[in-house]
């Protein structure tokens, strides 16, 4: 019997998490309005994926989110072209902001998040 990795829950990541653990996933999560959201994600991964605390869990998935969002921004951009591009973009944007919201309410409750639609490239 397989069970499906997106109902997977890491040990470290069911575990509560302390003021910091928790403070760097809201800060992954809310990345793109401090106009940093791959180069932060990034650090916090690399600084904590060695501890494989939550955090780390969290900021694999924004940087995944983020990185599947670049691609998707850069396929709009080419789209534009066609003048669908635009439709695309928007899209990109609002689901960016809105996700954004979610992960960072998810990550205060000590709870992990998964985006929809999102390559997964970096694991913990």
């Amino acid at each position: 019997m397989t069970t499906d990795p997106i109902n997977v829950t890491p040990t470290a990541a069911a575990t509560p998490m302390n003021s910091n653990e928790r403070l760097f996933a809201i800060l992954c999560h809310i990345s793109p309005f401090l106009s940093v959201p791959i180069l932060l994600p990034l650090i916090i991964f690399l600084v904590k994926r060695q501890d494989r605390e939550a955090s780390a869990y969290h900021a694999a998935e924004v940087l995944n989110f983020h990185l599947t969002m670049l691609i998707a921004t850069l396929v709009g951009g080419i789209l534009t072209l066609i003048l669908i591009g635009g439709l695309v973009l928007l899209t990109v944007a609002i689901m960016t902001i809105v996700c954004a919201i979610i992960g960072a309410i998810k990550a205060s409750k000590n709870e992990l998040c998964r985006y929809p639609l999102t390559i997964r490239l970096v694991h913990v």
